[in-house]
């Protein structure tokens, strides 16, 4: 039987609003921050996170590195 390699869990720049939101509800505070109101908003559900950034004129590296860290802090 192999041994299965756990993988970090990670908010990657592909993942769209949505499935951020519904895996971590904790990353609403940081898109809220940044003016983002991806809860409400009917593009969150197909919209990327870095598609999002991108129109909100917000780095997305930065964004993706606050949002992991974010989630850092919770485990």
């Amino acid at each position: 039987m192999k041994k299965q390699i756990k993988q970090k869990e990670r908010i990657t720049t592909d993942m769209t609003f949505a499935k951020v939101l519904e895996k971590y509800p904790e990353s609403a505070e940081i898109f809220f921050k940044h003016g983002m109101m991806c809860v409400g908003c009917p593009f969150a559900m197909q919209e990327t996170i870095e598609q999002g950034a991108k129109v909100h004129g917000i780095s997305t590296k930065k964004l993706i590195e606050e949002l992991n860290k974010k989630l850092k802090k919770k485990k």
